[in-house]
C-alpha cells in the first residue's frame, strides 16, 4: 500500500477547521470550523482511462463550493445521512441544523437548540433512520430521520464525548471524558461497559480520540471480522469484533491520536494525530493506516500545525484531512 498527498484546498481568510465528513453516496464533503464556518464542497472527477486501469483516484476540480449560513459559534460536529442525503451540523453553542439539498443547493430543513450544553458527537445508524446525539452534560437524544424525537435520556454523572452505533442498530456506545465506553441498547437501557484492554499498565489521565464502528453496509472482509475501533489520545487503540470481544487486537501507534475512521468497506483503518520528530525537534502530523487485523500498512506525513479530523471517500481511494485552515487530500494505491 502506498499513500501520497494529492491536493490541497485553502479555506478563505485562514479560518481554522475542526471537523470534516465525506458523504459516501454522492461525494459531498462537509467541513466546519471557527466563526460559524460550514462549507460543502464536491470534487468533480475527470475520468481517465489510465486511472481506471491502475485503480487510482481520478484528477478532480471543485464542482460545488457552498458556504452555509446559520451557525455563529465554532462548528464542532458534521455528519452525513448517506441514505437520505441530509447533513447534520452542530456548533459550540449547542445549535443543531439539519440541511437538505434542493435545486442543487443546501438549505436548512430543521433547527434544534438546547442551549444547555454542546453536542460532542452525533451518529446516524446504518440505514439512516435514526440519529443519536450526545451532549457533553450527559443528555442523549435519539431522533428519527423525519425530525421526531424517539427518546431522550440523561446519563447521570457522565460527560459524553463520543457515540457509535453497532452495524445492526441494536447497540449504542457512549464514550465519556473519563475515557470509559458505556454500552446501551437502542431503547436507552444500560448494558455495561466495554473492557479497555489497551489501557492496561497505562498511568495518568487519558481521553478518547475516537470510537468508530464500521456499519457493515458493504459487507465484511471476512465473517466475524474486527470492525470496532476504540482509540485514545495516548495512541493506544483496540480493534474489536463486537462490544464484548475479550480478545481485541491491541495497537500502540506511539503518537498523540486525534481521530480514527474505517474506510468504506471496513478493511483499512486510518488513525490521525501527531508524533514527535527527533530529527526536526518538533511535532509532525501523521496518518497511520492499519488492516482490520491491526497490521501496519503505511504512515503518511502531513504538513501543517495540527490535524483535526479525517474521513474516507466512497470507494476508499482517498482520504480528506482537516489541517489548520486547509483540506488535504491523500490518494491510496
Amino acid at each position: 500500500m502506498f499513500v501520497y498527498l494529492s491536493k490541497k484546498i485553502a479555506i478563505p481568510n485562514g479560518v481554522a477547521l475542526h471537523c470534516i465528513s465525506w458523504n459516501k453516496e454522492h461525494g459531498y464533503i462537509a467541513c466546519g470550523g471557527d466563526d460559524g464556518l460550514l462549507k460543502v464542497l464536491k470534487l468533480e472527477t475527470q475520468p481517465s482511462k489510465d486511472a481506471k486501469i491502475r485503480g487510482l483516484a481520478a484528477p478532480s476540480n471543485l464542482s460545488m463550493n457552498q458556504t452555509m449560513e446559520g451557525h455563529n459559534g465554532i462548528v464542532k460536529v458534521v455528519t452525513w445521512n448517506n441514505h437520505y442525503q441530509k447533513l447534520t451540523s452542530s456548533d459550540e453553542k449547542g445549535l443543531i441544523i439539519v440541511w437538505m439539498m434542493f435545486n442543487g443547493q443546501w438549505f436548512e430543513e430543521m433547527i434544534n437548540s438546547r442551549n444547555k450544553s454542546i453536542v460532542r458527537s452525533m451518529c446516524w445508524n446504518a440505514d439512516g433512520q435514526k440519529i443519536c446525539i450526545a451532549y457533553e452534560d450527559g443528555a442523549v437524544i435519539l431522533g428519527s430521520v423525519d425530525g421526531n424525537r424517539i427518546w431522550g435520556k440523561d446519563l447521570k454523572n457522565m460527560q459524553l464525548t463520543n457515540v457509535a452505533w453497532s452495524p445492526d442498530g441494536k447497540i449504542i456506545l457512549f464514550g465519556t471524558t473519563s475515557g470509559e465506553v458505556h454500552i446501551y441498547d437502542n431503547n436507552g437501557q444500560s448494558i455495561g461497559k466495554v473492557e479497555l484492554y489497551c489501557l492496561v499498565n497505562v498511568t495518568g489521565a487519558v481521553s478518547l480520540a475516537a470510537v468508530d464502528w464500521y456499519n457493515g453496509r458493504l459487507g465484511f472482509v471476512e465473517p466475524d471480522c474486527p470492525c470496532l475501533v476504540i482509540c485514545f489520545d495516548n495512541g493506544r487503540c483496540q480493534i474489536m469484533r463486537d462490544e464484548v470481544d475479550d480478545k481485541p487486537i491491541l495497537i500502540d501507534t506511539k503518537m498523540d491520536a486525534i481521530d480514527a475512521k474505517w474506510n468504506d468497506t471496513g478493511s483499512i483503518l486510518a488513525i490521525a494525530g501527531s508524533q514527535r520528530s527527533i530529527q526536526q525537534d518538533k511535532d509532525i502530523n501523521v496518518v497511520q493506516f492499519f488492516s482490520s487485523f491491526g497490521e501496519p500498512l503505511y504512515t503518511l506525513k502531513v504538513p501543517g500545525k495540527q490535524i483535526q479530523s479525517l474521513d474516507w471517500e466512497k470507494g476508499s481511494l482517498r482520504v480528506a484531512l482537516a489541517v489548520d485552515s486547509f483540506i488535504y487530500f491523500a490518494n491510496i494505491r
